[in-house]
């Protein structure tokens, strides 16, 4: 009777043995990494934008405020997380204002900026700075004069990858566009804006 006890269980002993056995793996595994998904912002880019301006034509009563509405293009580069470019647009733009039959108005502007940023991987944060123009009309009973007006800009901005090639944002900033001499009011007129736009690119 102990003979056979001690039979089945060295048996039952082996067989559990060599099932472990034949579970192990044979000879070396191989490793294969993980694919990134790590969002690209470098390259070049276009879109669209729409918004709204709301700002003072200096030296007078008038804030010209309204809607505006473009196109940006830019180019990135990245390095690790931080992302740098530099972006164009132009925007045709409905700001106005009326007092005391003044009417100041600036019907388009335009923008060449530096950009750089910090890549949260899909997620771009980034301040901006650079370039601004843009027109300042002035209007009084029958005269009419417009002067093409240089300054600066600078702002911040978020920018959502949604795939690899399309992108959104949004983004404010603050124009200073510096004072010319106008007849009509026989002053120095700029106009200082602030801007809050939204936007998609892609990205070639």
């Amino acid at each position: 009777m102990k003979k056979t006890l001690l039979a089945a269980s060295a048996a039952i002993y082996l067989s559990a043995g060599a099932a472990l056995a034949a579970d192990l793996p044979r000879g070396p595994t191989p490793y294969y990494a993980p694919l990134s998904n790590v969002y690209n912002w470098a390259g070049p880019y276009a879109g669209l934008n729409l918004g709204y301006s709301w700002g003072k034509a200096t030296n007078t009563e008038g804030n010209p405020s309204g809607i505006l509405g473009g196109g940006q293009v830019g180019m990135n580069w990245q390095t690790n997380q931080f992302v740098y470019g530099v972006e164009g647009d132009l925007q045709a733009s409905g700001a106005s204002d009326t007092f005391a039959g003044y009417q100041f108005s600036n019907p388009w502007f335009g923008t060449v900026r530096g950009r750089a940023g910090y890549a949260i991987n899909n997620v771009l944060l980034y301040g901006t700075l650079g370039l601004a123009f843009g027109d300042l009309k002035g209007t009084f009973g029958g005269a009419s004069e417009t002067h093409t007006l240089a300054g600066w800009t600078g702002g911040v901005g978020a920018e959502i990858g949604l795939t690899q090639a399309w992108s959104v944002k949004a983004e404010y900033l603050y124009m200073d566009l510096a004072d010319r001499g106008f007849a009509i009011t026989g002053m120095d007129d700029g106009y200082r804006a602030n801007i809050l736009r939204f936007g998609v690119n892609y990205h070639f």
